[in-house]
């Protein structure tokens, strides 16, 4: 049991957090506007924002990381040493294609760059190890990488997809760090519990700049990014008292927003004979829109979707297996539900 000064000690990381980001706002547009990192409005069909607004989410990363690091002493951990250099990676190929633009092959090449860091470091899902298959331990091996590697990438580009409106991410971060947090600590992951607190601090710091009418945009470099971070913390999250067959899935459910997006938009695409990297109005935000929801409702009723999951997610973790598991796929049958009726009564604005 955890006492409640580690837990203080631990939570105290959200206040310098939220001040760093929220103090090095101004500093970050400044530097963004400077480097060209603009978002121009008809740019592209589904840029719909009124003035040139700057792509600064990850600039305030690039300023706030290095301090919290070092405030937090998780820069002595090899695994969160990796998993920095890997959002290092994450930025630099983020911050070009908020510049310059970059293909999706070369977004790819740098998100599989820095996922394979974290996983060669020891960061792996290891949940076929539990479910016994007839397979020899490198087979084994290999399948957790593989995993491994198209869930960080996956959750990498969910949260990108899914930035379509102001304040949306900033808002789903807080929530879903909100409760890894609270998970991580029953796990007793003492430093893992830092990190996200200081993803909760700087959530908060952000949303006062991304709320709507946003004085800045995340950008791939601030999008990306985080949903990175979410991801890698989603797989070292080991809870060693619960049954693994009520919690592989906590993280597929506090993640389920941004991964309800994605599949929306892939499945849209393909069925539209789009390409799956060419941006639309496909997301769940504008089908709110297009439903007759406000901006401001739309966004509430996705961060209400996410909050729903992240309680069912901490109810399956005490759960027996077999009912923790019913109420996984009913969740997910809800999910297959949904994006049928937002394909088949929901017209798309092209």
């Amino acid at each position: 049991m955890l006492s409640q000064e580690i837990i203080v000690k631990t939570l105290v990381y959200i206040i310098p957090a939220l001040a760093l980001s929220f103090f090095s706002g101004p500093l970050a547009i400044f530097f963004a506007k400077k480097m060209g990192a603009i978002d121009v409005p008809e740019s592209a069909t589904h840029k719909k924002h009124n003035t040139p607004t700057p792509l600064a989410g990850g600039v305030v990363l690039l300023f706030v990381f290095p301090i919290l690091i070092l405030l937090s002493s998780l820069g002595k951990e090899p695994l969160f040493v990796a998993l920095f250099v890997g959002c290092g990676i994450i930025f630099f190929f983020g911050i070009f294609d908020d510049i310059y633009g970059l293909s999706a092959h070369k977004k790819f090449f740098g998100q599989f760059c820095a996922a394979g860091i974290v996983a060669y470091s020891g960061t792996t899902i290891r949940f076929l190890e539990t479910v016994n298959l007839p397979f020899e331990t490198p087979i084994i091996t290999i399948l957790n990488w593989g995993l491994t590697l198209f869930w960080i990438v996956g959750i990498t580009n969910a949260f990108n997809l899914i930035d379509s409106m102001d304040g949306l991410v900033a808002g789903l971060t807080f929530i879903i760090a909100s409760f890894f947090t609270f998970i991580v600590f029953i796990a007793g992951q003492i430093l893992l519990a830092k990190l996200s607190a200081i993803l909760i601090g700087i959530s908060l710091g952000l949303y006062f700049y991304n709320k709507p009418p946003a004085r800045f945009f995340l950008g791939d470099s601030g999008a990306q990014v985080i949903g990175f971070l979410l991801a890698a913390i989603a797989i070292m999250y080991r809870p060693p008292d619960l049954n693994p067959g009520s919690t592989w899935f906590v993280p597929v459910l506090l993640l389920g927003v941004p991964i309800f997006d994605t599949s929306l938009v892939i499945i849209s695409r393909l069925r539209r004979r789009k390409p799956l990297f060419q941006a639309d109005r496909a997301h769940t935000y504008h089908r709110l829109v297009q439903k007759g929801f406000n901006s401001k409702q739309a966004v509430f009723l996705i961060h209400s979707s996410a909050l729903s999951l992240s309680f069912l997610a901490l109810l399956a973790m005490f759960l027996p297996p077999k009912y923790a598991i019913v109420l996984f796929f009913l969740v997910l049958f809800l999910g297959c539900i949904l994006i049928f009726f937002f394909e088949t009564f929901i017209k798309l604005e092209e």
